[in-house]
C-alpha cells in the first residue's frame, strides 16, 4: 500500500501530462486526503538550509528543555500507555495576518530570516494548490482563497516539531491521532527518521519520508467546503527509539472571521447540505478541546449550534 502513496510531480503540470497529473491530484484528494509533492518549486538548497538550522536550533535551545519536561512529567520509564501527552518538542511561528517571528525567543537572526523566506514560498505554493483543487472541483479560480479570506486575510503559521528518541514507543505517541482543523497543510519532514502515519481503509499506513519533498494534507475546512467530496484524514506520529525526527508543518487556514460553508456549485440539485456553515474561529474554539477525537461530533456540534441560532 505504501508504494501506492500518491506522489505528484508538479513540473508535469506544464506539459502534455497535465491531465494525468490533475487526475492523480483529484484521486489523492478523494481517496487519501494526503499526497507528496516533488518538483514543487522550492529549491533543494533552501530546504537543506532549513533542515540544518532547525536541527541546530533544537540541539542548542530545545533539547535540554525537552529532557526536563520528560523528567518532570515522569515519562522516562512509563509502564502503562500514556494518552494525554505527546512525545514532541515544538514551537509555533505565525506569519499571517501578522507575524510573530521577531518575538520568538532563542532564534538567531539568520534563522528568523530563513523561516520568513521559507514561509513566503510555502504560502505561494499553498495558494497554487488551492487553485488546482478549484480546477478539479469545477470551482472558479480563486474560490478557496476567497473563502478563506475573512476580513484580514488567511491565517498562516508553522509548527516546528522535533520528535526525540523514545525509550517506550509502544506506550506513548509522538503525536496522537487527529485530523487537522484548518485548510491545507504543507509539511517538510525528516527524510531519514520516519514516524508519520495516516489512516486509510481502517489501516495505519506510513507516509514515506522522501528527500526534498513536501507532504500535503487536507484539513476539516476543505471537507466542509467540498461538502465531503474531499475529506480530512486521521494521522499520527509514532515515537521511535532511534534518531530525532524533524517536522515543519505550515498551516494555510481561513481567517478567524471567515464564514465556511459548502460551495453551492458542489451541491447536487435538491441535495441537502451535509455540512454546516460556521465562523472558522467558532470551530477552532470547539476543536481545541476535541482535537484528539473523531471529527464527526465536531461537525454535528457546529450544525446543532447553527440550527439553534436560526431558531433564536
Amino acid at each position: 500500500m505504501e508504494n501506492d502513496f500518491p506522489l505528484i510531480n508538479l513540473e508535469k503540470l506544464n506539459g502534455e501530462e497535465r491531465g494525468a497529473t490533475m487526475e492523480k491530484i483529484k484521486d489523492a484528494c478523494e481517496n487519501w486526503g494526503f499526497f507528496e509533492l516533488v518538483n514543487h518549486g522550492i529549491s533543494h538548497e533552501l530546504l537543506d538550509t532549513v533542515e540544518r538550522m532547525t536541527k541546530d536550533h533544537y540541539k542548542k535551545s530545545m533539547e535540554e528543555r525537552f529532557k526536563e519536561m520528560v523528567a518532570e512529567k515522569e515519562l522516562e520509564g512509563v509502564k502503562t500507555e500514556v494518552n494525554n501527552i505527546d512525545w514532541e518538542s515544538t514551537f509555533f511561528l505565525r506569519h499571517l495576518p501578522t507575524s510573530n517571528i521577531s518575538q520568538i525567543p532563542d532564534l538567531e537572526d539568520e534563522y528568523r530570516n530563513l523561516m520568513k523566506d521559507f514561509a513566503g514560498k510555502l504560502e505561494k505554493l499553498a495558494e497554487e494548490l488551492l487553485d488546482l483543487l478549484c480546477e478539479n472541483l469545477g470551482l472558479e479560480k480563486g474560490y478557496l482563497k476567497k473563502a478563506f479570506h475573512g476580513s484580514k486575510g488567511p491565517n498562516f503559521g508553522t509548527k516546528v516539531s522535533n520528535y526525540p528518541p523514545c525509550p517506550t514507543p509502544d506506550l506513548i505517541k509522538g503525536l496522537r491521532a487527529h485530523t487537522d482543523a484548518g485548510g491545507i497543510i504543507l509539511l517538510f519532514q525528516d527524510d531519514k527518521v520516519s514516524g508519520l502515519q495516516l489512516l486509510k481503509d481502517g489501516e495505519w499506513i506510513d507516509v514515506p519520508p522522501m528527500r526534498h519533498s513536501i507532504v500535503i494534507n487536507l484539513g476539516d475546512q476543505i471537507e466542509v467546503i467540498t461538502n465531503g467530496r474531499y475529506k480530512s484524514v486521521m494521522h499520527r506520529v509514532m515515537a521511535q527509539t532511534d534518531g530525532t525526527r524533524m517536522s515543519i508543518a505550515s498551516f494555510y487556514n481561513p481567517g478567524n472571521d471567515a464564514v465556511i460553508y459548502p460551495a453551492k456549485a458542489l451541491l447536487v440539485e435538491k441535495e441537502q447540505k451535509v455540512y454546516p456553515g460556521f465562523v472558522f474561529d467558532d470551530y477552532m474554539k470547539l476543536y481545541a478541546g476535541m482535537k484528539f477525537q473523531a471529527k464527526e461530533p465536531r461537525f454535528e456540534a457546529m450544525k446543532a449550534s447553527a440550527e439553534a441560532n436560526v431558531k433564536c
